[in-house]
């Protein structure tokens, strides 16, 4: 009898178990089905790779620009023999400064010289018959056209003074214009024949300073603007003032060269340095200004992605100019718009997404 009603108790047990025990983990399983209690559509629902945003507005930018210049002299020439002959002189020392019209070399001139004085004899010669034939000729005694002969031959006399003249004037090379000596290519008592350079000479005060900007900028540059330029190693800032503009855009690198002035009395600025510039343009009011972490570069240009209705989508964008943090966008997105800041390498096209 005990034994009959210990299995029965046992038994009791076992349905209680069952019923209140064993069914609940079968109800709270995180797995899906139909069992479930409603946790495993909140986990679906908060799914999706965490993000940060960049809410898209507008600003205002001071648009500035930087480019690379070089330092070129306000005026160089090499100067050449025109003319065959002899160097007799050249009393010059390199590196010196020399004025205006100042003698720097000097060709033999001995023939020369020698062909101007027999031409004035001949002038002397033929005045003197055309006073002589001039009285003949008041008196008749002469017809008019051994007279025009004559003064013909006093005109010709000239012309060939005037060519000689101007040759004497080839055998003395002279400063164009104030400026600095540069090395000498030849020595004193050569032979040079025209075309064969003899020295440079170089003014550096003031110098000028040719940079490129890209072309989009072109607008903004002018005649008259104040540009600020720096020297490596230099912690100084410096001024120059743009003179002149390239009436057309490069080709090939798309930019447009601009070219400057800036005084230098003591001679900082040498020809042919590199020099960084940075042009202050008109201040941009309703910039769309981005993180440059949200900018993603492809093959075509350039990409971010925004969210939209919970999922990444791609956007191309047209960028301008940049900042330490920042960069301009000139197309692509709209204010409001909501840019995706972080975890872009993990994005796709439509990937579902989570705002932090």
């Amino acid at each position: 009898m005990r034994t009959v009603l210990l299995i029965g108790v046992v038994i009791i047990a076992m349905v209680i178990g069952k019923l209140f025990i064993f069914s609940k983990p079968v109800s709270d399983k995180p797995e899906g089905g139909k069992g479930g209690n409603g946790k495993n559509k909140n986990v679906k629902s908060g799914t999706g790779i965490p993000v940060n945003v960049f809410i898209v507005g507008r600003e205002s930018i001071d648009n500035q620009i930087f480019a690379s210049g070089t330092v070129i002299p306000n005026e160089e020439v090499n100067l050449m023999a025109e003319i065959s002959g002899r160097l007799i002189k050249l009393d010059i020392q390199e590196g010196a400064y020399v004025q205006k019209g100042q003698l720097i070399a000097k060709i033999n001139d001995r023939e020369l010289k020698a062909q101007l004085q027999k031409i004035d004899y001949n002038q002397e010669l033929a005045q003197k018959i055309e006073a002589r034939q001039k009285k003949l000729l008041n008196v008749e005694a002469i017809n008019l056209e051994e007279y025009d002969v004559t003064t013909n031959n006093i005109r010709v006399l000239d012309a060939d003074k005037e060519v000689i003249k101007s040759q004497l004037e080839k055998t003395e090379i002279r400063a164009p214009f104030s400026g600095k000596i540069g090395l000498k290519n030849i020595s004193e008592g050569a032979y040079v024949a025209p075309g064969t350079p003899i020295v440079t000479v170089v003014q550096s005060n003031p110098v000028k300073i040719d940079f490129a900007v890209p072309e989009k900028y072109a607008p903004n540059i002018k005649n008259g603007n104040v540009v600020k330029f720096s020297l490596d190693g230099d912690p100084s800032t410096y001024h120059a003032k743009v003179i002149a503009i390239d009436p057309k855009v490069d080709e090939n690198l798309r930019t447009l060269r601009v070219r400057a002035i800036a005084n230098n009395p003591a001679g900082r600025f040498v020809p042919g340095m590199f020099v960084k510039i940075m042009a202050d343009l008109e201040a941009n009011k309703t910039a769309m200004m981005i993180p440059t972490e949200a900018i993603v570069p492809v093959l075509k240009g350039k990409k971010v992605y925004v969210v939209k209705n919970g999922k990444a989508q791609e956007v191309m964008v047209t960028t301008g100019v940049r900042t330490d943090t920042k960069i301009q966008v000139m197309d692509g997105l709209q204010p409001g718009d909501s840019l995706i800041t972080s975890g872009i390498i993990a994005l796709k096209a439509n990937t579902a997404v989570k705002v932090n």
